[in-house]
């Protein structure tokens, strides 16, 4: 198929054909072919793969998560099996000339071949059998690349062996239509992304692949159901409290589950009634948007930087008739080089390059190039979160000055950290006072000794320690908020802690005022057994040479020398390559530990 070699009424034409079935609504275009560098990079990006042998997947390396708990060897096996397919896949559709053919048919039996599509931490034994097809959100995004793969390309496949197409339909089939549908899944019913990104995928290959009518149309009643769940569970305020890392596998899994009933000439009942929740779920991913490629990352966000895709979001702009939204897209698309160098956002799209989400973004590129190009440089309030982001210079068309973002909530919240009350400062868009965030994901992560991950806990967040005890999980540890202004919020976290604090009421006001950050804790306490210490997360190692002054690069943190002692200590990030890749090789802990012994006290930290 030389899709960028043929006239343009055919290249539409086959482009689109067959988007999905029974879909009349392909009247849309790409408007142009794409130009030569963006095929160019889309080849050479493939061409690394060319003769490559692929990945093996060791039953052994499967087994480590049940044995030592290790996930990460296994997936970083099994996603670059699945990166190699992407980009030869998607580089034959850029030639066009079939030189990566033999290698795509090479790779989809190799993949057809293993046991189960998913990963270790998702299967419910140590080693994956043939009958048990577990559907989790890598069964489901496999099948997905499986199923464009054979969409794309099929009349290649076919010339070479109609029996490869045949196969791959058997295989989508019995590894996710057929135990997807009718399944008690509990995803099926969550609030959280495992819902729409397992959705998305599921309907991708209803609508590609499900011959039975009968079975298609109970999967997408299904399908319905469970968006409509997701949607429900939500908050009216559009948050997601998976953190902005979840965002384009919650809220844009969500759209592209839209977007592909729309195309297929359906959509979800009541759907215009739910389009202001749902606007308000797109736009959150801007709203966290700090600036120099940064995003607010409290929770399980593995990624302080580049958490936005560019080809889940400039469709949800358009989706949703977002100005704003379509003017971070093509600032996006204009800071990452996408008009020259696409293939290096198509291979960090996800965990491995999403072929269906870049085939979405490339038929829109005629419009895409039209866009004015703007930062989103906002304020928000999120009642129901409870985050408030403010700026020194909101609306500016570069971030500078200070930006805080303050988190209230509760401690029972989707991938949460007991971090109710948790502020973080960036200065002129780079990072003074920040969220750890998490480190790589292990079998520990989930379990019940979740918080004994020292990125979990209280007191590795800007947060006091109050006579020597944490934050506790649950949803009973919450804040509750007393006042909330312009740019300053008021909370009372007592609720964060177990009684073993014994803390009567634990006012934090975080205030933003022109370019200085106050933080004003005003408490009561039944007790006093240890000294509270209020702690402060920087990637910047602390000058303590001035007291009452802590030095952080160009800013201070400004307090009473008479109430508290100041202490650092460097919190090493040993070898979690997660982590260093955020922050760099060190992360250091401000402590400042009060020294009066009243029950009633008040305590300002100012940043400058």
């Amino acid at each position: 198929m030389k899709l960028f070699h043929t006239p343009l009424p055919t290249l539409l034409f086959l482009l689109l054909l067959g988007w999905f079935i029974n879909v009349n609504a392909m009247a849309t275009s790409l408007g142009e072919t794409l130009p030569q560098e963006m095929r160019n990079s889309y080849v050479q990006y493939g061409e690394q793969y060319l003769g490559k042998e692929w990945k093996v997947l060791p039953s052994t390396t499967f087994a480590r998560f049940k044995k030592d708990g290790n996930r990460v060897e296994y997936e970083g096996l099994c996603f670059e099996r699945r990166r190699h397919l992407a980009a030869l896949v998607m580089a034959e559709i850029a030639e066009g000339k079939n030189r990566f053919l033999p290698d795509i048919i090479n790779g989809l039996n190799v993949m057809m071949e293993e046991t189960w599509w998913g990963i270790p931490a998702h299967y419910g034994s140590a080693v994956p059998m043939h009958d048990v097809q577990t559907v989790d959100l890598f069964n489901a995004e496999t099948a997905s690349l499986m199923a464009w793969t054979g969409h794309e390309l099929k009349p290649q496949l076919d010339r070479f062996s109609p029996d490869i197409y045949k196969r791959l339909s058997r295989e989508i089939d019995r590894r996710i239509l057929r135990p997807a549908l009718g399944s008690k899944y509990w995803w099926k019913t969550a609030g959280m992304n495992w819902n729409p990104w397992i959705c998305s995928n599921w309907l991708t290959c209803v609508m590609l692949y499900e011959k039975d009518a009968d079975r298609k149309a109970k999967a997408i009643i299904e399908i319905k159901g469970c968006m409509r769940a997701f949607i429900d569970a939500y908050p009216d305020d559009g948050g997601c409290d998976e953190g902005t890392g979840y965002w384009d596998r919650a809220a844009a899994s969500l759209f592209e589950c839209l977007q592909l009933l729309r195309d297929a000439n359906e959509h979800l009942d009541d759907e215009e009634t739910l389009a202001p929740k749902i606007a308000n779920m797109g736009t959150y991913i801007y709203k966290m948007y700090i600036g120099n490629d940064y995003c607010v990352n409290f929770a399980d966000t593995h990624e302080n930087k580049s958490v936005v895709q560019l080809n889940v979001l400039y469709p949800f702009a358009l989706y949703l008739n977002d100005n704003a939204m379509r003017g971070f897209a093509a600032y996006l698309a204009q800071q990452k080089n996408f008009w020259n160098n696409p293939s290096a956002l198509y291979d960090k799209s996800g965990n491995f390059p999403t072929l269906g989400r870049e085939l979405m973004l490339l038929r829109t590129v005629d419009k895409l190039r039209e866009e004015t190009v703007r930062q989103p440089l906002t304020e928000s309030w999120l009642p129901n979160l409870q985050i408030m982001t403010a700026r020194s210079y909101p609306n500016a068309t570069t971030p500078k000055g200070l930006f805080l973002v303050v988190k209230g909530g509760h401690n029972d919240e989707s991938h949460n950290h007991n971090d109710v009350g948790s502020f973080i400062v960036y200065a002129d868009g780079k990072p003074l006072l920040i969220d750890p965030g998490v480190g790589e994901y292990t079998s520990q992560t989930f379990s019940k000794n979740r918080y004994s991950i020292w990125t979990m806990q209280s007191q590795y967040h800007n947060l006091p320690q109050i006579n020597g005890i944490d934050q506790h999980d649950g949803k009973q540890y919450a804040a509750k908020i007393i006042a909330k202004g312009k740019r300053s919020l008021t909370l009372d976290i007592a609720g964060a802690y177990p009684k073993e604090a014994q803390v009567k009421s634990w006012l934090r006001t975080s205030m933003l005022k022109g370019n200085t950050v106050q933080i004003t804790d005003k408490y009561e306490l039944s007790a006093i057994n240890t000294p509270t210490r209020l702690m402060f997360m920087t990637p910047e190692k602390p000058d303590l040479s001035s007291k009452g002054i802590i030095r952080i690069g160009n800013h201070t943190m400004e307090y009473a020398n008479s109430q508290a002692n100041a202490t650092v200590e460097d919190v090493s990030l040993s070898n979690d390559a997660v982590l260093k890749e955020m922050w760099g090789e060190n992360l250091y802990r401000i402590c400042l530990t009060i020294k009066s012994e009243s029950l009633k006290n008040s305590f300002v930290v100012t940043i400058k």
